[in-house]
């Protein structure tokens, strides 16, 4: 499903138990300087990553100060965020002139405790080549390198590199439970275009060999994607960026299932076993 942009008024974008979507939760939120947010989602863990600004946020009563390096867009600098445990009120006081700031969550019984990511803690990795139109990076800002810190919650920004091209490709999705083949986790997109007048297309495809679904994406964008196949592609001379959340039914590791029909080409991506083994 696709949401268009509009002005949320920092109200969550994916609710609590949302129709499609019920174990993730979404929400951006826009302060000026010196203006605070309370974010409290009960039963979800979050995680709190500003797209520009800069922040100081309060959890538990310790205080994470200068959180996020970013001024002008998703391209300026290292994503930062805090991890926020279960039911547990973050305070978000703007320090910079303004802040646009995403909170992803995932539906989660267990509680950890609380953390504070850092540009050097951000685990990248670029896949894939102009040849075959799938060059891309993703930022790992909460990957598995805090599995045992995080119950359910994957958190990421993907980025094609270059202008043009594909991602999410060969075709896979990850919406049933059935180890080793496939785990199910609900996922939620926010797109951003640069220059941020381009676009793209979200394809998905509900069973393998019938016609699917596609969505013209735009610049503030949100997709939410509950079953299917699910690669998208941004026009030639724009560059594309999604803020990725996974939230996982019975574990946090992702075990995507891809379509049988492609699935021939993860051995002509380059680096793409890479990006495979990123998410489990």
């Amino acid at each position: 499903m696709h949401i268009a942009p509009f002005d949320n008024r920092n109200q969550a974008i994916v609710g609590i138990d949302d129709s499609v979507v019920p174990l993730v939760y979404f929400n951006i939120v826009k302060l000026t300087k010196g203006q605070s947010f309370t974010s409290h989602v009960a039963g979800y863990e979050t995680c709190i990553v500003p797209a520009t600004g800069t922040l100081d946020i309060t959890v538990s009563g310790e205080t994470y100060a200068g959180v996020g390096l970013r001024r002008v867009n998703v391209w300026d600098a290292e994503p930062e965020g805090v991890y926020v445990p279960t039911g547990v009120a973050a305070q978000l006081t703007c320090q910079s002139d303004q802040a646009e700031v995403f909170v992803a969550g995932a539906k989660c019984a267990e509680v950890f405790a609380p953390f504070v990511i850092r540009a050097a803690d951000i685990d990248p990795i670029q896949y894939g080549s102009d040849d075959t139109k799938t060059h891309r990076k993703i930022k790992h800002i909460l990957g598995t390198k805090y599995h045992g810190r995080v119950g359910r919650l994957l958190v990421s920004e993907l980025y094609t590199v270059g202008a043009g091209g594909w991602s999410g490709f060969p075709s896979h999705k990850h919406d049933t439970d059935r180890l080793p083949l496939e785990t199910r986790h609900d996922e939620a997109y926010n797109f951003r275009f640069n220059p941020p007048h381009g676009s793209g297309v979200q394809m998905l495809q509900r069973e393998d060999g019938k016609p699917g679904e596609a969505y013209h994406i735009v610049d503030g964008s949100t997709i939410v994607l509950d079953k299917g196949y699910h690669p998208c592609c941004v026009l030639p001379g724009y560059e594309m960026y999604y803020f990725t959340i996974l939230a996982g039914l019975s574990q946090r590791s992702l075990v995507q299932y891809f379509q049988p029909s492609h699935a021939h080409q993860i051995e002509t991506i380059p680096g793409i076993k890479d990006m495979i083994a990123k998410f489990k």
